[in-house]
């Protein structure tokens, strides 16, 4: 899958997966059809790729002070943002955010371990023998 186009298609999918596992797993998470879903996905990858990078260089301190849960604070603020511009989408509040974007978190991993597969070893050089590079 080396397509940019479809790659994206796939982290799409994948997150849109996550919300629909969190629609069912977290209470207080409703998504009213499939069509919102799929904005709530596009949403939510826009958030990450442009405004998480943000967030997390100006709360890098706390982020550092709390071991990392600052992150599940961010991944919920954004998951709070995009039920609150979507209509179709509703989170009942702080918590239920959070549930949700741990459930969407879990999901983007493992799937994407899935499609990842093992990595092709290194080539070796025409020569068969080692080369060091200085």
């Amino acid at each position: 899958m080396s397509s940019p186009l479809a790659q994206l298609l796939v982290r799409w999918l994948v997150l849109a997966l996550g919300v629909a596992l969190a629609t069912k797993l977290v209470p207080g998470i409703r998504c009213d059809d499939g069509e919102t879903l799929v904005i709530v996905a596009v949403l939510l990858s826009f958030f990450n790729s442009f405004l998480k990078p943000l967030l997390v260089l100006f709360t890098l301190p706390f982020i550092l002070v709390t071991m990392g849960v600052g992150i599940i604070v961010i991944n919920a603020l954004l998951f709070l943002f995009a039920a609150h511009l979507v209509d179709g989408f509703h989170v009942a509040g702080f918590w239920s955010a959070v549930g949700g974007a741990l459930v969407v978190s879990i999901t983007n991993i493992i799937v994407s371990s899935m499609l990842r597969g093992t990595p092709r070893p290194p080539r070796r050089p025409p020569g068969g023998g080692d080369v060091i590079d200085v």
